[in-house]
């Protein structure tokens, strides 16, 4: 058949044309037969992105526009272990390769649903309130001047057996004492639905609250009243509240020595609670590139689990009789773990605190067992075991951030082990030593905050420029003080002698916020980045994890995808026009090509997120627009002339609609449009924006738009989308690429 395609081939090709196909693919054969080759060269790589691959499973669900059913997460499993078999009976390494990653993609996707699956709890479909509320404080944290807790096992009239949410979280705005956790309260509190996110593509808190089983949240009034245990708690019931006690109860004792934000970061070191951090010093310490410290990560596990294995060893070396008889490292490496592993326990075990814990055991383990410690393996072990465990936090910022910061360091670890040792040391030893430890803060600061600046721009819109500074001048502190000093308050603790070890660990915090403060005070020390969306996100990723995982020349192939993902996050145009999810929020970008309020916001955390989402450091109320920009309002409505000359018109009251809706291109209404509104390419009314949860459009051309609860799907988390009404003039609902 190939031999009688040939003449054909020649009679319908002219000749040079032919010439330059045959050459053009033996070329493509060459770069594969190349490619393949590079790949069965770093075969003992292959296993690091099996974890890639099941993350890229669980990516595929969670972007599906719908939510599949569960018979799907059955089929993926099968296939799963059908690949699993197809790997073992083959003997092509390429088939094998492919088939694992197909196994790994498939299990992802798998687990991710039935993950969905088993958080499934009521969540709450419209405000209630005031309602009276009894249930069990399962966590509580000091939060401003206020405390905020999670209550379960809930109990009120107002809720049907059916629809009685798994737990809800209450905001106490005055000053009151913490409430232990297991304690039974009653309270009268006002409650919401999760919220949906501010506009499209921007933070959803009701996906996060959906996998935390959290119905609803909300505030009280007054004060949780205790009342009577309303039943004993199960077995494991009782093994969590013990720990959420324990963590509590040493929170409390902080602050009772160290008051407001160092205290606040005191116990954010110590049990991972952040509640009573201040925002001006959260937001100093993040501009100084020091937010890190906030989150216990490798630094803070390392430095607990590590220093606990040197003072053991070096204690146990102290005395010949064990030292030469007993495997002394060993008895250190158990103590290191043991001490790590409670300090998991006590700090939340957060995505960030998890993965460094499991790749601080892979490596105490393998001491244990005379084994060496693949950090690149045990980094790939850790992100499988988190995967597996919880599918949602692939999409938290703390996972993706924590992993990349630590693959870019091994990567750079690696690279250099292949350099030439430098046998020269100029100047004395001690001197080498502090040039050596700066050297290495110098570089983990640049690596991780190089690897992580993608992630702070797509979670956060910002990015800071003096990091380098920030940890050169602080580190020290939080190694040789704060951290030795937080270990030793906890082990004195259950002794009643903390109080001096947490005074030194105040000073050293005390120190390490002077350090931020002058840092983030610089010029230019942090700026504001327009949001990326997640399709420029997944390219640098996949480009850095190309360049972090492989270790040949071929990895420098890497910097293609992320040099198109960063264009691609400039070249898609932000929307000319945001409508709030109160419909009366309303923002339209002006000739000067900034977003401009059209009244003053009654939803200022949207309008906030929509100017910080924009690249804009304004605030709300400094951002509101006036006839200068464009725009003039008055008691029935606004008109705005956006960027591009189309007409926006803000319909407050009934009497205006008939003549914004002759005059605008575009209508948002406050009052039911019904059919008193058919000029306008586009209309939105208070029933379209209570449906949809707001809207983002581009006036193009094309003229563009997309709804809050289009972008998120339907999905167990968002809210229920009902087909528009058909009489009024519509566009068709199309998302920008």
């Amino acid at each position: 058949m190939g031999v009688g395609l040939v003449p054909l081939f020649r009679r319908f090709v002219p000749p040079f044309e032919a010439l330059i196909a045959r050459r053009w693919a033996s070329r493509i054969v060459g770069g594969l037969t190349a490619f393949g080759s590079l790949a069965l060269a770093e075969r003992e790589r292959w296993p690091l992105w099996l974890p890639v691959a099941l993350g890229a499973g669980i990516s595929i669900y969670f972007a599906l526009p719908v939510e599949p059913y569960l018979g799907w997460a059955g089929i993926a499993a099968l296939a799963t272990v059908a690949c699993v078999f197809a790997v073992s009976g083959s003997e092509n390494s390429a088939l094998r390769a492919f088939l694992a990653v197909a196994a790994a993609m498939l299990l992802g996707f798998a687990i991710a649903k039935i993950r969905t699956g088993m958080v499934a709890a009521p969540i709450l479909t419209q405000r209630m309130g005031p309602i009276a509320l009894d249930g069990r404080v399962e966590q509580a944290e000091l939060r401003g001047k206020g405390i905020r807790f999670i209550l379960g096992d809930l109990r009120s009239p107002r809720f049907s057996a059916s629809n009685v949410p798994a737990r809800v979280r209450i905001s106490v705005r005055a000053a009151t004492p913490l409430p232990q956790p297991g304690s039974w309260v009653h309270v009268t509190a006002v409650l919401a639905p999760p919220s949906s996110p501010a506009s499209p593509g921007a933070y959803d808190f009701g996906r996060a609250a959906y996998y935390q089983r959290l119905g609803g949240v909300g505030y009280a009034f007054g004060r949780p009243k205790s009342i009577a245990r309303v039943r004993e708690p199960s077995f494991r019931d009782r093994v969590s509240l013990l720990v959420e006690e324990l963590r509590s109860s040493m929170t409390t004792r902080i602050h009772s020595v160290l008051p407001g934000s160092t205290g606040g970061i005191a116990s954010a070191l110590i049990t991972g609670n952040r509640g009573a951090i201040s925002d001006e010093d959260e937001k100093a310490l993040r501009d100084a590139g020091l937010a890190h410290v906030l989150a216990i990560a490798g630094l803070h596990m390392a430095l607990v689990g590590m220093g606990l294995f040197w003072v053991v060893r070096a204690g146990l070396a102290t005395i010949p009789s064990l030292a030469l008889r007993y495997p002394i490292k060993k008895w250190a490496a158990a103590a290191a773990i043991c001490s790590s592993s409670f300090y998991l326990l006590i700090s939340g075990a957060s995505s960030a605190s998890t993965r460094a814990f499991l790749m601080l055991a892979t490596m105490l383990v393998a001491i244990l067992f005379d084994r060496p410690a693949f950090s690149m393996r045990s980094l790939a072990f850790a992100a499988a075991i988190i995967l597996l465990l919880g599918p949602e936090s692939l999409l938290e910022p703390g996972f993706q951030m924590s992993f990349a910061a630590v693959m870019s360091l091994i990567a750079v670890a690696e690279w250099e082990a292949t350099r030439p040792a430098r046998d020269a040391v100029l100047g004395p030893p001690a001197l080498a030593e502090v040039r050596r430890y700066l050297r290495g803060i110098t570089t983990t600061s640049l690596v991780g905050s190089v690897a992580t600046i993608p992630f702070a721009i797509y979670h956060f819109d910002r990015t800071n420029h003096y990091s380098v500074l920030g940890n050169l001048l602080a580190m020290p502190i939080m190694g040789f003080v704060a951290m030795p000093a937080a270990a030793l308050s906890v082990l004195l603790m259950p002794f009643g002698l903390d109080a001096w070890p947490l005074r030194v660990l105040g000073w050293g915090i005390d120190v390490m916020l002077f350090v931020g403060r002058w840092v983030s005070g610089l010029p230019g020390a942090a700026s504001v980045v327009s949001a990326w969306p997640i399709s420029a996100l997944s390219l640098v990723s996949l480009g850095g994890l190309w360049l972090g995982l492989w270790r040949r020349r071929w990895r420098w192939l890497g910097i293609g995808p992320i040099m198109a993902g960063v264009s691609l996050a400039y070249a898609i145009p932000q929307p000319d026009l945001l409508i709030g999810r109160d419909g009366l929020t309303v923002a339209v970008r002006s000739a000067d090509g900034s977003l401009k309020l059209l009244r003053p916001a009654k939803d200022k955390y949207s309008a906030n997120e929509w100017l910080k989402r924009d690249g804009d450091e304004h605030a709300a109320d400094a951002a509101i627009a006036t006839r200068k920009d464009g725009v003039s309002c008055d008691p029935f409505g606004c008109v705005a002339k956006a960027n591009g000359g189309s007409r926006i018109a803000l319909v407050l009251k009934p009497d205006a609609l008939l003549e914004d809706c002759a005059r605008s291109d575009v209508v948002v209404s406050a009052v039911p449009v019904r059919h008193a509104c058919e000029g306008p390419k586009l209309v939105f009314d208070v029933f379209d924006v209570a449906r949809s949860n707001g809207y983002a459009v581009w006036l193009g051309p094309p003229l563009q738009y997309e709804s809050v609860e289009e972008d998120r799907g339907r999905r167990p988390w968002s809210a229920q989308l009902k087909p528009r009404r058909a009489q009024y003039r519509r566009i068709r609902p199309t998302s920008f690429p």
